[in-house]
């Protein structure tokens, strides 16, 4: 190491150093305080967007809604966290798995499995909220420092094991706090380059880095020809907590129950995957025209669609980097793995993931090692490997077996459903797996 852990270093020399300050960045930098304060570490954080300027967020502190496991919400518990985000997030009593027009389904509930929830679910900007407030509150406390907003334009290893990385500033002078003063929609044009280095840099920028591409790490991709249209719509009826999974029509479509509205609305968050020659002419459709189709498809089990919100789309692949980790380097996030979002597993994976890493770079730094070394990375990836591949796997063949059409192909998948249904030894494995537990 070039400097002792948590020892004397110069303003640009870190023991650890993030890049992203979305929702995986930061629930991890939670996760780190213990450690931080523990070891006296010097942590920095960098982020393209200005983090003090409202609205100009992360794009992962979106208007869409993600399902939390119950085993996040521990892992959010153990963060001192979950009593911030408890009110905005709606509990997932009971979940329907269906195939339309067949006989198979399966019904999870909350009180066969003796958890007070399944799951729960919480739209984007709601949870970054909360998350962005323990960040400032870590940078006012003086326990990090934070480059904001600033790019990253290249990473590079350096000698004594350490990696650098040449971020781009919108100013050449930065508070106290270390928060750039520069331009602060991200174009810098008065730009300033500076180099910093760490033992450990933690790549958490999302699924669509540039900087995977600046190391040579390649990802393996499959591109499904899907888009995943959401949108919040609003039932006749009070969603009482159930959360349908429809594999109908072209895609799978996920009805997720929200928190309600002061004018009484019970919302539930929509994600409808469609095929990419489909989606323009959805998204094109005027509201009654989009209700009426998507009633038709999804059924009236969840009540009558009476309102729809703003919809977006983007596009859906798997994508998975063959390279995590490097001495001095890990992928974390959506920039290790973008997978489907047909089981809502996605960021509970990422977290995961993220409390695994914590856990060992303590286990690094109780041993006198530096983070970054990459024998301790590797014990890392190792660790996370299973928990990683089944539930990548599980996404994409659960997508790839629903979209078949053979009638044997069908009828086989159906009496799956009726299978795990009946069967309350699978439906609990099959329900703690989902909770990740």
């Amino acid at each position: 190491m070039a400097n002792e852990i948590g020892g004397d270093m110069t303003e640009k020399q870190f023991d650890i150093l993030i890049i992203g300050g979305g929702l995986v960045g930061t629930s991890f930098l939670c996760a780190l305080e213990p450690i931080i304060k523990s070891h006296q570490l010097k942590v920095g954080l960098i982020e393209s967007h200005d983090l003090d300027k409202p609205g100009d967020t992360p794009p992962s502190y979106d208007a869409r809604a993600s399902a939390l496991s119950y085993g996040t919400r521990l892992i959010y518990e153990q963060l001192g966290i979950w009593k911030e985000l408890s009110d905005d997030a709606m509990p997932i009593l009971d979940i329907h798995v269906s195939d339309r027009g067949h006989f198979g389904q399966v019904h999870l509930n909350h009180n066969e499995e003796h958890v007070p929830a399944l799951g729960y679910v919480i739209e984007n900007f709601r949870l970054g909220k909360v998350l962005l407030r323990r960040l400032k509150a870590f940078r006012d406390q003086q326990l990090i420092k934070v480059l904001s907003p600033a790019e990253v334009t290249g990473i590079k290893p350096v000698p004594e094991a350490r990696m650098a990385v040449e971020v781009v500033t919108g100013n050449d002078q930065s508070d106290s706090q270390g928060n750039s003063q520069g331009n602060s929609q991200g174009s810098y044009q008065n730009s300033y380059q500076n180099s910093y280095q760490a033992d450990l840099i933690i790549l958490a920028d999302g699924g669509r880095s540039s900087l995977l591409d600046k190391l040579n790490i390649s990802r393996k991709q499959f591109d499904y020809q899907q888009h995943a249209l959401v949108a919040n719509v609003s039932l006749d009826r009070p969603h009482a907590g159930i959360a349908y999974e429809r594999f109908a029509g072209e895609g799978p479509m996920a009805l997720l129950p929200l928190t309600g509205t002061e004018a009484g609305d019970y919302r539930c968050g929509l994600v409808w995957t469609l095929p990419n020659r489909q989606i323009d002419d959805y998204m094109a459709l005027d509201e009654e025209s989009f209700m009426e189709r998507l009633q038709q498809l999804f059924g009236t089990r969840a009540g009558r669609f009476v309102r729809l919100g703003q919809r977006s789309s983007y596009p859906l692949s798997l994508n998975v980097a063959r390279e995590q980790v490097r001495p001095g380097l890990v992928v974390l996030g959506n920039a290790a793995h973008v997978m489907h979002p047909v089981a809502g597993q996605g960021y509970n994976l990422a977290i995961r993931d993220a409390m695994a890493l914590v856990s060992n770079i303590s286990d690094s730094l109780a041993a006198g090692k530096s983070p970054g070394q990459l024998s301790q990375l590797l014990q890392y990836v190792e660790g996370q490997k299973r928990d990683q591949t089944m539930t990548l796997d599980f996404c994409d063949n659960l997508v790839k077996l629903f979209a078949r059409k053979e009638t044997g192909v069908i009828l086989a998948r159906n009496l799956g459903l009726t299978g795990l249904n009946v069967s309350r030894r699978l439906k609990t494995r099959f329900a703690r797996k989902a909770m990740g537990l």
